[in-house]
């Protein structure tokens, strides 16, 4: 394999990804800079002058960036990486194509590298593929396994002075442990050793085309993982070459959780896990909160045991696992109470699992929510409304402001008015705030000791940064 690629005819051959600082673009940057190849790179957010301290730190470790102007592109030699959606407008997009470049999305790219490692492990689902990936990741380094990682979130865990935006890790080229996605249909490329499948539900695709993709996905992997307690993905089982099952609520899963020992708290959850193939109990304790990552443990240590790590020392793993940024991810506590949570919550399930968790605990809950984009609002905007109508009491309130838009041409017809119209007819309290400093004023306006503020939402860095200053404030 040369340079982690399963065909020659990248080798050496300079890579510039256009969006080079996005959650999916960065750490597949760093993974293909590791494996030896010529990186560099350009990205709008850059030139706005946002996250300045990310673009900053690529700059310092050997990423050269350009404005997004066409202007990094100079050779037909060039390999231009670029997500699918990016429009021919865009000017690395015209150079490239002026020059005869190749041009990849991240996808293939990522499934060149992929594809080529002897073990290959693939994290497929609506949601969770983020927090299984580093899961898995975590157990396979702490058993020497020394795993190179692609995901779509910082995991804490592998953070260093050295690597602060910790979404990759270096390791082993033949050990690639990777989410995929779906919402693109790109998930046909992959052909993973195991492939685990957690979930499938509304998202960018209709559940008609998920069945296809997820189905297909499942017959292309060595060994599926599959999630019992989601009825979709069960059904997909069938499709299968070889399968190892788990579920929190299906007894009947090779992996599944004794119901009796379950205890939650705020800042965790512990049960006894079943192994029903050998009629053997384990301790398992992840210092994350909710039922869904129970279930996100299981898939972890499922897709641990299909690779050859023995279910005791994954379980053990997982009792160091740190989490990722911006999955439930506490800022902190005021003076006064409060408490800030920043979270990657931006569809229906994902958005329910958050909601759910906070509300296993006593506090009222003030939903700060931005969405990722017009096209989502169209395509899933009445199941989110649905979500913040049932999942939360009379006393909580959702707050949404405009989608998040860099520019480009889409249909802006559906906005977030319309969903905060929605969660009032399906019984719920919302407020659509257009600008996201006035939704700000109001939170700190309303909150109250012993609340807790949920930031939510995609495909914006500065989110985090949002979350913080609320809790700056509320000082």
């Amino acid at each position: 394999m040369d340079n982690g690629l399963k065909a020659g005819t990248l080798t050496g051959r300079p890579l510039f990804f256009c969006g080079i600082g996005g959650s999916g673009m960065l750490p597949l940057a760093q993974i293909a800079q590791g494996l030896g190849l010529p990186v560099a790179g350009s990205d709008r957010s850059r030139d706005q002058g946002r996250t300045p301290e990310k673009f900053a730190w690529m700059e310092a470790n050997g990423f050269p960036l350009f404005p997004q102007d066409g202007s990094g592109v100079t050779s037909p030699d060039q390999v231009l990486v670029a997500s699918a959606a990016i429009e021919d407008t865009v000017p690395e997009v015209a150079r490239a194509k002026a020059l005869g470049c190749e041009r990849l999305s991240r996808a293939q790219l990522l499934s060149r590298l992929f594809n080529a490692a002897d073990v290959s492990v693939a994290v497929a689902g609506t949601s969770g593929k983020s927090t299984v990936t580093g899961m898995i990741a975590w157990i396979f380094s702490e058993a020497g396994r020394d795993p190179t990682v692609m995901n779509g979130a910082v995991m804490k865990n592998f953070i260093s002075p050295t690597n602060p935006f910790a979404s990759a890790r270096i390791g082993s080229r033949d050990l690639f442990v990777s989410e995929v996605d779906e919402s693109d249909g790109s998930i046909a490329l992959y052909r993973p050793s195991v492939g685990v499948l957690l979930n499938v539900s509304l998202d960018h695709k209709s559940i008609e085309e998920l069945r296809v993709l997820f189905g297909d996905y499942l017959s292309a992997s060595g060994t599926a993982v599959i999630n019992l307690d989601s009825a979709e993905a069960g059904k997909l089982a069938s499709r299968a070459n070889a399968a190892v099952t788990f579920g929190v609520r299906a007894c009947d899963a090779d992996l599944t959780i004794d119901p009796d020992t379950i205890a939650q708290t705020d800042r965790g959850i512990e049960a006894v896990l079943i192994d029903n193939r050998r009629r053997e109990t384990f301790a398992l304790s992840v210092p994350m909160p909710g039922l869904h990552n129970l279930s996100n443990a299981l898939a972890a240590i499922a897709a641990a045991s299909a690779a050859g790590i023995d279910i005791a020392d994954a379980a053990f793993a997982l009792r160091s696992f740190a989490g990722l940024a911006r999955r439930f991810d506490v800022i902190g506590t005021s003076a006064s109470g409060v408490t800030v949570v920043d979270d990657f919550g931006h569809n229906p399930e994902k958005c329910a699992a958050t909601l759910r968790t906070l509300k296993a605990t006593p506090g009222r809950v003030i939903a700060f929510f931005q969405p990722h984009g017009y096209g989502p609002l169209r395509q899933m905007g009445e199941e989110l409304a649905q979500t913040f109508a049932r999942e939360l009491s009379p006393d909580d309130i959702t707050i949404m402001c405009d989608p998040v838009y860099f520019g480009g041409t889409v249909d802006r017809s559906v906005g977030s008015e319309r969903i905060t119209e929605l969660i009032t007819v399906n019984g719920g309290r919302a407020e659509h705030i257009a600008l996201r400093d006035d939704c700000a004023d109001r939170i700190v306006a309303l909150a109250q000791p012993g609340d807790w503020i949920v930031v939510m939402g995609a495909r914006d860095d500065t989110l985090t940064e949002f979350a913080r200053s609320i809790l700056t404030r509320l000082a």
